[in-house]
C-alpha cells in the first residue's frame, strides 16, 4: 500500500482542520524566517560599511545620528564643524587617518558628498567607466546611483539642496552644473548610493555671492571653511579618550562608532526578538493544533486502521502512516512561510529602497533556515508521535467489534 497517498488523503479530508494548523505553523515560519533574512543582511551592510573606521567628528548632538548620518546616511547629520577647528583634532598624532565629508545636496534625492578618493579607496571602489574626480563639479557616480538615474559619463545636472527636496522644488534648486567623470563598479557599500565630489564642490555651491560682493577689496577674509563630519580611523587604543576630551570646550563631538553600533544593533535585536518571540508562540499553538487534528483523526480512523492491520499492515504501518500526517502538514507549512517571508522582504526592501536607498536582495537561504527546518520537524514528529503511539496501542479485535 502507498502510504504518502494515504497520508495526503487523510490531510485533504479535513480540510478546516489542516487550513487552520497550516496557516498558523507558515505565518509563526514566516516571520521567523524574516526575521532571521534581515538579522543577516543588515548585519552584514553595517559591518560592510562601518569597515575600520573607528570615530566620527561631527557637530554635538546624538552620536547615534551622528554615525547613522556620516557613515550609513540614513540620517540627517547633526550640523556642520569649522575645519580650522577640527584640524586640531585630525593633526592629532593619535589620528591615522581622517576621510572629509560635506554634503547637504541631492541629485535625486540620492546625496552630493564632498570628499576626497580617500573615502570610495576606502571601501575597495572600482571604477567601472571613467575617472576619478579632480575639479570641482566633478562627480563620480555610485553603481546604484547611475542605475536609478540612468546619467552617464558626461552627463549633466544640478542639484537641490537638502536631502529629500524634489527636483522641481524650485526654492531649493541650484544652478550650477556637475559633469558626470566616473562611474563605480558595484561595491555593496554605501558608496553604491552616493554621489561623490571634491569638497571644494560643496563649499562653491553654497558661498553668496551677494555677500561676497559686500567686500571691500579683493583682500577680504575667505570665510571659515566648514565640513559635515570626519571619518577618523584611530593608531593606537587609547586614542578616544584623549581625543574625545579635546572635543570638550568646543561645538564638536567624537562618536565612538564600536559603542553607537552596538547600541544600535542591540535596539534593533531587542525589537527582532520580540517578535520572534511571538512567532515562536503562534508555531507552538500550531503544533498543539497539528497534534488534536491528529489525534482526533485517529480516534475517528480506529476502523480503518484496524481494517489495515487485518490486510497486512503492521503495528509499525500504523504508527509511519500518522507520522508522515505530521511531517507533511509541518513542511507544506514550513514551506508557504518560507515564501511568505521573502515576499515580506520584498516588498520591505521596496520601502527601504525609496526611503533610504537600502535595499535586501538576498533570497537564498542561510544556515539558520536550515536549522530553522531541521527544529520545526522534529517539534512536527513530537507532536504526531503521540497520536501515532496510541495507535501501536490499537486493539484490533475489540476495534472491529464495537464497529
Amino acid at each position: 500500500m502507498n502510504l504518502i497517498k494515504i497520508s495526503w488523503s487523510n490531510i485533504r479530508h479535513k480540510p478546516l482542520n489542516t487550513l487552520l494548523s497550516i496557516v498558523l505553523l507558515s505565518f509563526g515560519i514566516g516571520i521567523i524566517s524574516l526575521m532571521l533574512l534581515l538579522k543577516e543582511q543588515i548585519g552584514e551592510k553595517f559591518d560592510r560599511n562601518i569597515k575600520d573606521i573607528d570615530f566620527v567628528l561631527a557637530a554635538k548632538g546624538s552620536p547615534l545620528q551622528s554615525m547613522l548620518a556620516n557613515i550609513y546616511h540614513v540620517d540627517a547629520p547633526t550640523g556642520n564643524i569649522s575645519v580650522s577647528e577640527a584640524k586640531r583634532i585630525i593633526k592629532n598624532p593619535m589620528v591615522a587617518e581622517a576621510i572629509p565629508l560635506a554634503y547637504g545636496d541631492n541629485y535625486e534625492k540620492f546625496r552630493i558628498v564632498g570628499t576626497n578618493n580617500k573615502y570610495p579607496d576606502h571601501y575597495g571602489c572600482v571604477l567601472k567607466e571613467g575617472r576619478a574626480f579632480e575639479q570641482p563639479f566633478e562627480v563620480v557616480l555610485g553603481s546604484s546611483v547611475a542605475v536609478e538615474t540612468g546619467l552617464q559619463l558626461g552627463s549633466t545636472f544640478t542639484s537641490v539642496h537638502g536631502f529629500d527636496n524634489a527636483a522641481d522644488d524650485a526654492e531649493a534648486h541650484h544652478h550650477q552644473l556637475f559633469t558626470v567623470v566616473g562611474i563605480y563598479e558595484t561595491s555593496n557599500s554605501v558608496i553604491d548610493n552616493l554621489i561623490l565630489t571634491p569638497v571644494e564642490t560643496t563649499w562653491m555651491v553654497h558661498e553668496h555671492p551677494a555677500a561676497d560682493s559686500l567686500a571691500t577689496d579683493s583682500a577680504a577674509v575667505e570665510p571659515e571653511r566648514e565640513m559635515t563630519a570626519y571619518l577618523i580611523k584611530k593608531r593606537n587604543k587609547g586614542a578616544f579618550g584623549m581625543l574625545s576630551r579635546m572635543t570638550e570646550d568646543t561645538t564638536m563631538q567624537l562618536a565612538n562608532v564600536a559603542v553607537e553600533n552596538n547600541r544600535l544593533m542591540n535596539n534593533f535585536g531587542l525589537g527582532l526578538s520580540t517578535i520572534t518571540a511571538i512567532a515562536v508562540v503562534i508555531m507552538l499553538i500550531s503544533f498543539i493544533s497539528i497534534f488534536i487534528s491528529l489525534y482526533n483523526a485517529m480516534r475517528e480512523r480506529r476502523y480503518e486502521l484496524a481494517l489495515m492491520r487485518t490486510m497486512g499492515g503492521t503495528r509499525f504501518t500504523l504508527f509511519r502512516l500518522i507520522i508522515q500526517e505530521g511531517l507533511l502538514l509541518v513542511f507544506f507549512g514550513f514551506l508557504i512561510g518560507a515564501i511568505l517571508s521573502r515576499v515580506g522582504l520584498l516588498v520591505l526592501s521596496h520601502f527601504m529602497k525609496e526611503s533610504f536607498h537600502y535595499s535586501f536582495d538576498k533570497l537564498a537561504p542561510g544556515p539558520l533556515e536550515f536549522a530553522l527546518l531541521g527544529i520545526t520537524l522534529l517539534i512536527g514528529f513530537i507532536a504526531s508521535a503521540l497520536p501515532a503511539r496510541q495507535a501501536l496501542k490499537l486493539d484490533i479485535a475489540k476495534t472491529l467489534t464495537h464497529a
